[in-house]
């Protein structure tokens, strides 16, 4: 019977991390073939630790982890991406932040395979990092992150009847987890106004690649609709507002 591995090395993103006794920081990180798992960088606060500047949030670094009884232990580190406009741009990092905590809300720590979910969060720091419209590589991410866990808002049939939706207004109802037609829409709890062409952004997002969408010139009426629907189903699904909305939109709405 083969021995447990007690280290291994992997790429990795670091998604979040917090302070951990007097010289240490416990990162949470994504990897490809771990999933999201937590990990102490020992001394990392450290100004003199060799650490200190490849545990960056929104970094891809290279990761040799020795396995711990209760958390691994980050052994050596070397940076590869350091997405520096993320910390330089207050917006474009105020963005990372969210699909980062999104990312850790919706997600486990576990060992399971996350190789889509890995390369999915990794692509979208490096679209916010680009000239690109920040908004829409975040709504990209969050629509196939909801995907990939389970959560794929029904946008195409109408969510109670599940017949084929018509090129017309209609309605969203969070609870019943997408777009109903105006003939089913008093049987939907809270069911509230979306527009066509809303309703034709976020179905181009949900079903093309994102190199079909970098280039949309989206009016920001459209994006504000966009970005009620999609923070609203959001919350809802995870009961709590997540914390980095609110300072988003302050930025937003400031610029």
């Amino acid at each position: 019977m083969p021995r447990p591995e007690r280290a291994f090395r992997t790429p990795c993103v670091i998604v979040k991390r917090r302070d951990f006794g007097e010289a240490d920081r416990i990162l949470t990180i994504l990897t490809p073939r771990h999933g999201k798992i937590d990990v102490v960088a020992k001394g990392a606060r450290k100004l003199t630790s060799h650490k200190t500047g490849h545990v960056e949030l929104f970094t891809r670094v290279d990761m040799l982890i020795h396995k711990g009884r209760d958390l691994g232990i980050a052994v050596q580190v070397e940076l590869v991406e350091p997405y520096l406009r993320l910390r330089e741009d207050l917006q474009r990092g105020a963005y990372a932040n969210y699909a980062a905590e999104l990312l850790d809300r919706f997600t486990l720590t576990d060992d399971d395979d996350a190789s889509e979910l890995y390369r999915l969060f990794d692509q979208t720091l490096a679209r916010l990092c680009t000239d690109g419209d920040p908004l829409l590589a975040v709504r990209y991410f969050e629509m196939h992150l909801l995907d990939q866990v389970g959560f794929r808002p029904e946008i195409t049939n109408c969510a109670v009847g599940h017949e084929p939706l018509l090129p017309e207004d209609q309605f969203f109802s969070y609870a019943a987890g997408g777009v109903i037609c105006s003939r089913h829409a008093a049987q939907a709890s809270g069911a509230f106004p979306i527009s066509m062409t809303a309703l034709k952004l976020l179905r181009h997002i949900q079903r093309s690649p994102f190199e079909a969408i970098q280039a949309l010139r989206v009016p920001e009426a459209i994006h504000t609709e966009a970005d009620r629907i999609m923070v609203g189903y959001i919350t809802f699904l995870l009961e709590r507002r997540l914390q980095s909305i609110d300072f988003i939109r302050r930025l937003r709405y400031t610029h």
